[in-house]
């Protein structure tokens, strides 16, 4: 059973970095793992720039890494389809190019790739048919998650070897690369990649009355209204360094996808947004805390509670209580009467167990097929040439 031959991922950019994130993984991975044709579909070359700063804002096709990245304009070309086209998040894809999918028939398979979540349905609904109510393509539903039976995660096949040869010898290399000194031994370091959210300026707070100095690293651009509030600045830029209590803050810059993975590994502690740093948090064996996507009527919580449940088993009660808290409280409102503020210091304190579980996590997960091998593999099954 071979691979598909060609790819066609479809992204829409909404208003972060989740979705492009995501797609571009994947797009890389198909490309390299599998030499296969990929072209990456996306409207907003502004945001791939940021995660992969050899993209050219201006050119409406280009190659990047292995992949053809294509705008997605209003004024969609005349292409052939490729043997798989994957419509990311509930993008939808243009009109012309879904006819001329029919035209091929069976020979071209369509599949919807969906949000990861660890609720328990994600196995019943995964890889069922998805009938177009118009056209007779065949296409599936395609769910990541955390189980066999599922989709997987996203993970390249070195990802250990690489994060684990970092910790030998890298680690305070990152930080002279990223402009600044290594911490000391006596420094609580932690990545912070959050939604621009009231209940940062409480993390703040709650890290500078600290009883143990805390360094914390913002990539540049994120969370700036409240660390701007917080230090009573008019701006924040990469290289910046910001110091009250316990607390070092510093800016640190917006890293490449590639680079991403160096920053979770050089830090004792993660907080994390979205999905895929979510997963990269995870791949990468250290304490972290994940801040969901905030959606109307708080759909978003049965995933966040769905993920903690299976996330804190094997847990001591005391630690999986001090995560619920923390986690619950991040993902509240800033004015919510729980915050962060009272929940840092019993967190930190579960560190070491924290820390052993993420190790039994990911090298769990890590024995599991990743994301792209399950989609070439389901593909490889459904495509009739």
């Amino acid at each position: 059973m071979s691979s598909p031959r060609s790819w066609d991922i479809f992204c829409h950019v909404a208003d972060n970095f989740g979705d492009v994130g995501v797609c571009w993984r994947l797009a890389r991975q198909l490309a390299g793992r599998y030499a296969a044709a990929v072209r990456f579909w996306i409207d907003d070359l502004g945001t791939l720039h940021k995660l992969a700063p050899d993209t050219q804002v201006d050119r409406e096709r280009q190659r990047v890494e292995s992949v053809e990245v294509c705008r997605w304009a209003a004024s969609f070309p005349v292409v052939h389809p490729a043997d798989v086209v994957i419509e990311a998040f509930g993008c939808g894809l243009p009109p012309p190019y879904v006819a001329a999918m029919a035209e091929r028939g069976r020979s071209a398979l369509w599949i919807t790739l969906e949000y990861l979540s660890a609720e328990l349905w994600v196995r019943e609904y995964h890889g069922l048919p998805s009938p177009h109510p118009r056209w007779a393509i065949p296409r599936y539903f395609f769910f990541p998650g955390f189980d066999p039976g599922t989709g997987g995660l996203l993970r390249e096949r070195d990802l250990f070897t690489r994060r684990d040869s970092f910790l030998r010898a890298a680690c305070r290399e990152f930080w002279r690369s990223v402009g600044f000194d290594p911490p000391g031994d006596e420094v609580s370091a932690v990545s912070l990649f959050a939604y621009d959210d009231p209940q940062t300026t409480n993390l703040l707070a709650a890290w500078s009355e600290s009883k143990a100095p805390i360094l914390v690293a913002i990539p540049e651009g994120t969370s700036s209204t409240a660390v701007r509030a917080f230090f009573n600045v008019p701006s924040t830029g990469a290289g910046d360094r910001f110091e009250r209590g316990g607390l070092e803050v510093r800016i640190v810059p917006f890293l490449p996808q590639s680079r991403y993975d160096e920053l979770l590994w050089a830090c004792d502690w993660n907080f994390v947004r979205g999905e895929d740093s979510f997963v990269r948090a995870q791949w990468g064996a250290r304490p972290f805390v994940w801040q969901i996507y905030r959606q109307q009527a708080d759909v978003h919580r049965p995933k966040l509670e769905a993920f903690m449940d299976r996330y804190c088993e094997g847990l001591p009660s005391r630690s999986a209580d001090s995560l619920r808290k923390l986690w619950r409280a991040w993902n509240s409102s800033g004015t919510s009467p729980v915050g962060v503020n009272g929940l840092w210091e019993s967190f930190r304190a579960e560190y070491a167990v924290l820390k052993s579980h993420a190790m039994i996590w990911a090298a769990r997960l890590g024995r599991t097929r990743d994301l792209a091998e399950e989609l070439a593999q389901f593909c490889s099954g459904k495509l009739k040439y």
